[in-house]
Parts: structure tokens; C-alpha cells; sequence
């Protein structure tokens, strides 16, 4: 069944009309593994839920999280707008403040004896530890959990932006003065692709703990958002509820890093990491 499988898929590749469909069939055959785990893992929860006489104040069969989650729509998506706002402006403050220091740390002597063990100090440091403070001086609006967000994805990226531009090797700097090309267009055309993979690892990582800050910043202190959704339904002991708004949570996460790997696949093409998860 398998083999007829392949070879049905091969056939459809051979049509130019069927290419979304093509890519659909590659996809279930790559996933195959992963749908099935998937969809076990939610049966053995629902029978277990049921062989087992579990309360449903303990916990709730997912047929329940899908059906109270579902009537509990609108306020769902409301606070995943309010979680993801808070989750997108500290990720892209980190990108855009994180890549430049990183790059100038990693070119700059002074910056890395001075401003690069401070930095590896405060990554040292929990992030929730400073989640109260930010409360208390900023209060309980939009800016104490960006601030948070930021915190959680800025060291990771520009950590990994400073191993990415002080990891070049010596020949890519002696090959490009052998070439005649300046220093502006020698960055622009050598030095920056190939730091740009290593670059992405913080971007992935960055994008991992975003929505994580977000909600810790939610628990610590907020008045809307899903981790203030997910608090204060664990508090009213419906967990059917709490596991809706971490359903949402995860797609959330997942659609930031979806977005991370797809700028990923367009900007470094010719890396070896994507060029493999394309075949």
C-alpha cells in the first residue's frame, strides 16, 4: 500500500495542473508518522479520561476542551489578539535592536570587553525575575509585557548574532581583498550570508519564548490576555477552559516560528539546513 502510495504521488508530480495537490500528498507522506502519534495521543486522552473515572475538574477530555472552548469563542480570540499584539512588537523590537548590537559588538574591541559580559550576566538571570518590577513602575497595560517579551528573545538573538559575525573564518576576509571589493560591498555580499544561518538559530529561539514571556508577564500581573484567561479559569477549576486558551497559545507560538522558517527559506536558500528540509 505504501509502494502504490509513491508511486501515485510520483504520477501526480508529473502534472504541472496538480502541483498544490503534488505538495499536499509530499506533505501527508512526509507527516504520515507525525498525524498518526497526533491523533493517538488524543484518543488515548479521551479513553482515558473515561477508563479511568478521572474527574473533570482534574481533567477534561479534549471532546470537552473543543466544545466549552468553542462556546467560549469570542473571549478566546480577543485575548489571543492581546497575547500575540505583545508577543509580535517585543519579538520584532528584539530583531531590529538585537542584530545591529549584536554585529557591533562582535567588530568592536571595547563593546566586547565592556557591553558583552554584562550581557551574558542578565541572560544568566530568569526573566520572570524582573516581570514585578516592570508591573509595579509601568503598571498593568501593553508596555510591562513587551518589555518582558523583549527581554526573553533580545540576548538569545543578539548572542547568537555575535558568535554568527565573529565565527568567520579568515579566508572569506583574504578572499574578498583578493577580489578588489571594498568593505561596505565585501559584508554586504560575503560576510552577512554567511552569518545569517547562525543568526536564525537566535531568531528560532527568540521566536520560541516570545509567547512564553507573554504569558508569564499575563500571570505575574494583567487584566486581559491568555495567560490571564488561562490563570483565572485554572482559579474557577475548569480546566477545559485552560486547556482552550493553551491551544491557542501554542498556535500562536507556532505561527511566529512558522514565519521565522518561512523569512528563514527566502533569505538563506542555499544553506544546507533548507535545502535539506526541502527534499
Amino acid at each position: 500500500m505504501y509502494v502504490t502510495f509513491r508511486r501515485y504521488s510520483a504520477a501526480m508530480a508529473s502534472s504541472k495542473k496538480t502541483s498544490f495537490g503534488v505538495r499536499v500528498l509530499t506533505w501527508i507522506e512526509r507527516s504520515w508518522m507525525f498525524i498518526v502519534f497526533f491523533i493517538g495521543f488524543f484518543l488515548v486522552w479521551e479513553w482515558s479520561v473515561t477508563l479511568f473515572d478521572i474527574p473533570r475538574y482534574i481533567l477534561t477530555p479534549p471532546s470537552l476542551v473543543v466544545e466549552k472552548g468553542w462556546a467560549d469563542l469570542d473571549r478566546l480570540l480577543y485575548y489571543t489578539y492581546i497575547t500575540g499584539s505583545e508577543t509580535v512588537i517585543g519579538y520584532v523590537a528584539a530583531v531590529v535592536i538585537g542584530l545591529p548590537l549584536g554585529l557591533a559588538i562582535a567588530f568592536s574591541s571595547i563593546l566586547r570587553r565592556t557591553v558583552y559580559p554584562f550581557f551574558v550576566c542578565i541572560e544568566m538571570v530568569p526573566k520572570i525575575a524582573f516581570a514585578p518590577l516592570f508591573i509595579s513602575w509601568l503598571g498593568f497595560g501593553l508596555l510591562p509585557k513587551v518589555i518582558i517579551v523583549f527581554l526573553v528573545c533580545f540576548f538569545p538573538i543578539v548572542l547568537n548574532a555575535i558568535l554568527a559575525f565573529n565565527s568567520l573564518s579568515e579566508e572569506l576576509t583574504r578572499f574578498c581583498r583578493s577580489t578588489g571589493a571594498g568593505p561596505v560591498l565585501s559584508f554586504i555580499k560575503v560576510r552577512l550570508p554567511a552569518a545569517m544561518p547562525q543568526c536564525f538559530v537566535g531568531f528560532k529561539y527568540g521566536a520560541i519564548n516570545a509567547t512564553v514571556g507573554a504569558a508569564i508577564a499575563e500571570f505575574i500581573g494583567s487584566d486581559q490576555g491568555l495567560g490571564f484567561y488561562i490563570q483565572i479559569v485554572t482559579g474557577n477549576m475548569r480546566p477545559d477552559l485552560a486547556f482552550a486558551g493553551i491551544f491557542f497559545l501554542t498556535l500562536l507560538g507556532l505561527a511566529l516560528f512558522g514565519i521565522v522558517t518561512l523569512a528563514e527559506r527566502m533569505l538563506i536558500p542555499w544553506h544546507i539546513s533548507v535545502r535539506r528540509n526541502k527534499t
